[in-house]
């Protein structure tokens, strides 16, 4: 059977690589470090997951995730935004963005696996 794939976004490399040892025996992630990347690879192609920081240099998740919602392929993707802060507004406007769940840093590989395989059995439903 085919592994799921999972489009992992954060800028932090220790983080991407942390996500990708944590999942990688049970999806493809694809790693990329930027939401310009992000968008760049979802143009050309479609995971069953994204799992997306927040807080990015260049591109936050928030922004990055509006322009992914306004893709027409992209738009019902199930997406998991990663955070180091719970700050209210940032949780309402990625909520309004069709967000399936938070995972706070720093994370627990167990945790995020559950999360995961609860967004995308939903997803398969």
């Amino acid at each position: 059977m085919e592994k799921r794939r999972i489009l992992a976004v954060d800028d932090n490399s220790i983080s991407l690589a942390t996500i990708e040892q944590e999942l990688k025996r049970e999806y493809e992630v694809i790693p990329v470090n930027s939401g310009e990347r992000a968008l760049q690879y979802l143009r050309r192609e479609r995971p069953d997951l994204i799992l997306m920081d927040i807080q990015m240099a260049q591109k936050s998740g928030i922004e990055t995730l509006r322009e992914i919602r306004g893709m027409e392929k992209c738009k019902d993707i199930p997406v998991i935004m990663i955070t180091s802060k719970q700050d209210k507004a940032t949780v309402v406007e990625s909520s309004k963005l069709g967000v399936d769940d938070y995972v706070v840093k720093p994370f627990k590989g167990d945790d995020l696996r559950r999360r995961i395989g609860r967004v995308m059995g939903r997803a398969a439903e």
